[in-house]
């Protein structure tokens, strides 16, 4: 699948140090993978996480799903490590934590030459350098880490997200203004299937590609939401003959249910009916 039209719906945190969890992930209806040698991996265990994130990943079976692998910061102990044992991997991105500025990605950028990088803007400082950060002529992927910036923020949990919103409207616009990959942030109760559902609901009204997940349990719900309805892929189609109609005959405008059809709607048609195709083509 070309990887401009990849589809991100669901991107699912697996931890990098679990054989079984690995081995499941190949199964798994997950647009993409987050493999996680970060958070997940206890200190004393990041090492032999290393070594078996990168046996799996040689072992292949992932199918069209995207392999991005979470390193740990490049200021800790295990981060260029981390980086050098699977800078050569079958994989799509790395995942940088805690990005606070394009410096943080350009010094990623100088130890593997072509893997993409994505960053994670989960830090005051990496919102308010989040157009910055997107323009890296490396950088294809943003992460919103809304649990660190709500901790950091000191911003208390509503199902709205209220305080969170010009956080999470700024690195939407830095990755819109560039043209890079925008997933929102987790949702932490895994059996709530509609809390899931509301959150996600918001994130793609906002306009985010997709959304960060800590369980297989969260899968098809978020799939379902970050997807074109069946009315949304039927209003395209008849936007776009309505719009070509009009060009075709050279007369009147085009309408379609009492509304004007322009470019700027047919360029949304278009885009709904190519990601309707992608999901379709998985």
């Amino acid at each position: 699948m070309d990887i401009d039209a990849r589809p991100y719906r669901s991107v699912l945190y697996i931890p990098g140090s679990k054989e079984r969890a690995l081995d499941k992930a190949r199964q798994l209806p997950a647009d993409a993978i987050i493999f996680d040698l970060e958070d997940a991996v206890t200190p004393d265990a990041k090492e032999a996480a290393r070594e078996t994130l990168a046996a799996a990943l040689a072992q292949g079976g992932f199918g069209a799903r995207a392999r991005i692998v979470r390193i740990n910061a490049l200021d800790t102990d295990w981060g260029a490590a981390d980086v050098a044992a699977l800078k050569d991997a079958d994989i799509d991105a790395f995942l940088l934590p805690k990005v606070n500025s394009a410096a943080d990605v350009q010094a990623l950028a100088d130890l593997v030459e072509d893997v993409p990088i994505w960053a994670m803007i989960e830090t005051p400082m990496g919102v308010l350098n989040a157009a910055e950060i997107a323009a890296h002529p490396r950088l294809t992927g943003f992460v919103s880490g809304t649990n660190d910036l709500a901790k950091e923020l000191n911003c208390r949990h509503r199902a709205d997200r209220l305080p969170m919103q010009v956080a999470l409207q700024t690195i939407l616009l830095a990755a819109r203004a560039h043209d890079v990959i925008a997933i929102d942030g987790v949702y932490n109760q895994f059996k709530d299937d509609e809390g899931l559902r509301a959150e996600c609901e918001q994130g793609r009204d906002l306009g985010f590609d997709g959304k960060t997940l800590i369980h297989p349990a969260q899968i098809e719900v978020t799939n379902t939401a970050f997807s074109p309805s069946q009315e949304e892929i039927e209003l395209a189609q008849r936007q776009i003959a309505a719009f070509e109609e009009v060009q075709r005959t050279g007369q009147g405008v085009a309408v379609v249910d009492g509304k004007i059809v322009e470019n700027l709607h047919v360029d949304t048609a278009r885009k709904i009916l190519a990601m309707a195709s992608s999901v379709a083509a998985l």
